[in-house]
């Protein structure tokens, strides 16, 4: 492999895929590190910290909740994700590029459908009870 930088090859992947900004890929892949910190699962060896689809993007909505609050939904739309399945794109993208892997189990259909977005980034409702992972 090049010694083309993790940034160098998310904004490639962007920039080919075309549907999504590339702050969003760097937006769940960080997403993805905030999970497996929350799920106690940082200190087990690689092939342990797996988790499913539905758990990263429950933990994508506590994430963006911390980075963006009441502006989630349109940070969202601005970077082109506008329901849960999008983030399962950009995590098959970035497996396809080698950036994050998977296992046998794992399918896009994961994704689909985990919440709506309307609901859940709702901010009057959310403020009081946020958290979802323990």
């Amino acid at each position: 492999m090049s010694g083309e930088s993790l940034q160098e090859k998310i904004e490639d992947l962007a920039e080919s895929d075309g549907r999504y900004n590339r702050d969003a890929y760097i937006f769940v892949y960080d997403a993805l590190q905030y999970t497996v910190e929350k799920l106690g699962k940082t200190t087990l060896p690689k092939e342990k910290r797996h988790i499913s689809g539905r758990d990263l993007v429950l933990g994508i909505s506590e994430y963006s909740a911390e980075q963006f609050g009441p502006l989630t939904c349109s940070v969202f739309f601005h970077w082109g994700i506008k329901q849960t399945r999008d983030f399962g794109e950009i995590v098959f993208n970035l497996i396809e590029a080698n950036l994050m892997s998977k296992t046998e189990d794992d399918q896009i259909d994961d994704f689909v459908d985990v919440y709506d977005f309307a609901e859940e980034f709702d901010w009057a409702k959310r403020k009081a009870d946020l958290k979802r992972l323990p």
